[in-house]
C-alpha cells in the first residue's frame, strides 16, 4: 500500500489551498455576518462556485464521470487530501461543488440513474446550479438499522404515492434545493433487504411539507437539518431510482464514498484545531509559563498528533480500498473510521477549545462550531455503535473455521 501523495495531488493540493487562503478564508467574517443577520444563500457563494470551476476544481470526488461531465476523475486515495484541506472551513466544500449530501446524491444518480433522471437531476447538479436532500433517518424507528424505515412508497397506476415522515434531512432548508432522494418501502411483505426503493421527488410536488429545521446542539444551520412530512405526494413511476427493492443496496453503495468524505473533511478540521491549539499555548501565560509549558497542554498537543495521523492513515488504506476492490469489500475500514474519526475530531477541538479558555466557546473560533458538528457526525451515515456492532460481527465471523486455534497461546498451570 503507497499512500504518497502524487506529484498531480500535490499539485492539487497546492491549488485548493492557494484557492482557500485567497477566497475562502478572507470570506469567513462576511460570511459569519451574513448567516447572523439572515442572509443565505451567502451573496458571495455563486462568484466563488464559478471561479473554482474555471480553475478547475470542480467536482473533486467523482472517479467515474463521462467525457463530458464537469469533473477531474479523483480517485478516493487522490481526492482524500483536498478534502482534507476543504474541512478546515465547514462551508467551503460547496464553493468546489463537493458539499454533502450533494455528492452522495451525485454518486447515486452517476450510478442509477436513468438517462431522463440524468438529464434533469444529474447534469444540473453535477454543474452546480442547484442542491438536493437525502431522505431517509425517521423520528419514529431506530432508523440506524435501515429495515425499520416505515415510509410507504405505493404504486398507483402510472403513478407512485408517498407517505412517510422523515428528519434530520440534511440540505432540504436551502433555496436552491430541488430535490429529494427518498428511501422508503415499496413491499413491506418482501425479504428483509428487499422491502425498500429509492425515489426522486421534486422538492415542490404538493403534499411536501417542511416542518421544522431542527437545530443541532443548539446550533442553526440555514441549509437545514429539517423534518419533512410526505402526505399523498405523487410522482411518475419513471421517478423510481434503480428496481423496486434495490434501496438497501443502493443505500450501501451511497454511504461507502459517502462516510469516507465526511471523515477527511472532519481531520481537516482536527488539523485546524490542533494548529490553533498550539499557538495558543504559545502566546497565553498562567503562573509565569507559558500554556505548552504546563504538562498538560504538551500532553494534549502531542496526543492530537499521534490520534490525527493515525486517523488520516486508517482514512487513506480505506480510500485505497474502496478503489482497489470497491465500497462493499471495504465495509469494515469504512465503519472502522467512522467509529473513529469523529471521536478524534471532537477531542482534538476540545483540547483546543479548553486551551483557548473562554474565548474556545464563543463565535470568535471556528472550534465550537467545528465540535458541534464532529459531535453530530457520530449519528450521521450510522452511529457509531452500530458500525462498531459490524465490526465486531466481521471479526467474530473471520474466526469461525479456526475457533480454538489460538489457544495454543495459553499457559495454564500443570494440574496433578
Amino acid at each position: 500500500m503507497d499512500f504518497g501523495y502524487t506529484p498531480k495531488v500535490e499539485e492539487l493540493r497546492r491549488r485548493v489551498s492557494a484557492f482557500m487562503d485567497d477566497y475562502i478564508v478572507p470570506r469567513i467574517r462576511q460570511h459569519n455576518e451574513e448567516i447572523a443577520a439572515g442572509h443565505f444563500p451567502v451573496s458571495f457563494m455563486e462568484d466563488l462556485k464559478a471561479l473554482a470551476k474555471s480553475e478547475g476544481l470542480w467536482n473533486l470526488f467523482l472517479p467515474h464521470l463521462r467525457d463530458d461531465e464537469p469533473g477531474t476523475r479523483l480517485t478516493n486515495l487522490e481526492y482524500a487530501p483536498l478534502a482534507e484541506i476543504m474541512g478546515r472551513v465547514m462551508w467551503s466544500a460547496e464553493a468546489f461543488n463537493c458539499s454533502a449530501p450533494d455528492t452522495g446524491n451525485m454518486e447515486l444518480l452517476n450510478m442509477f440513474a436513468s438517462d431522463e433522471q440524468r438529464e434533469r437531476w444529474l447534469k444540473p447538479l453535477l454543474n452546480g446550479e442547484i442542491r438536493s436532500s437525502f431522505a431517509m433517518t425517521e423520528p419514529d424507528v431506530a432508523s440506524s438499522d435501515a429495515t425499520n424505515i416505515t415510509t410507504l412508497i405505493r404504486r398507483d397506476g402510472g403513478d407512485y404515492v408517498i407517505n412517510g415522515r422523515k428528519w434530520f434531512i440534511t440540505n432540504a432548508a436551502h433555496p436552491n434545493c430541488k430535490f429529494f432522494i427518498l428511501m422508503g418501502k415499496t413491499n413491506p411483505d418482501a425479504e428483509t433487504h428487499k422491502q425498500q426503493s429509492m425515489i426522486l421527488i421534486p422538492r415542490d410536488t404538493p403534499g411536501v411539507d417542511i416542518v421544522r429545521n431542527i437545530n443541532i446542539m443548539n446550533h442553526h444551520s440555514p441549509e437545514g437539518h429539517c423534518e419533512i412530512v410526505f402526505r399523498n405526494v405523487r410522482v411518475p413511476a419513471s421517478n423510481l431510482l434503480g428496481e423496486e427493492g434495490s434501496g438497501f443496496a443502493l443505500a450501501q453503495a451511497r454511504l461507502g464514498p459517502g462516510r469516507i468524505h465526511h471523515c477527511m473533511r472532519s481531520i481537516g478540521a482536527a488539523e485546524l484545531a490542533l494548529e490553533l491549539m498550539i499557538e495558543r499555548s504559545q502566546e497565553r501565560k498562567t503562573f509565569g509559563k507559558y500554556l505548552h509549558m504546563h504538562g498538560k497542554i504538551s500532553e494534549w498537543i502531542a496526543r492530537s498528533r499521534i490520534e490525527i495521523d493515525q486517523a488520516r492513515l486508517l482514512v487513506l488504506k480505506t480510500a485505497w480500498m474502496i478503489d482497489k476492490v470497491g465500497a462493499k469489500a471495504a465495509r469494515q475500514e469504512i465503519s472502522m473510521i467512522k467509529a473513529l474519526v469523529p471521536g478524534v475530531h471532537t477531542a482534538v477541538c476540545d483540547r483546543a477549545m479548553q486551551t483557548f479558555g473562554a474565548m474556545g466557546i464563543s463565535p470568535d473560533t471556528p472550534l465550537a462550531d467545528h465540535w458541534t458538528w464532529g459531535r453530530a457526525l457520530r449519528y450521521a451515515d450510522g452511529p457509531d455503535e452500530v458500525h462498531l456492532r459490524s465490526i465486531a460481527g466481521m471479526e467474530l465471523k473471520k474466526k469461525q473455521g479456526s475457533l480454538g486455534a489460538s489457544a495454543v497461546y495459553l499457559t495454564p498451570p500443570n494440574r496433578i
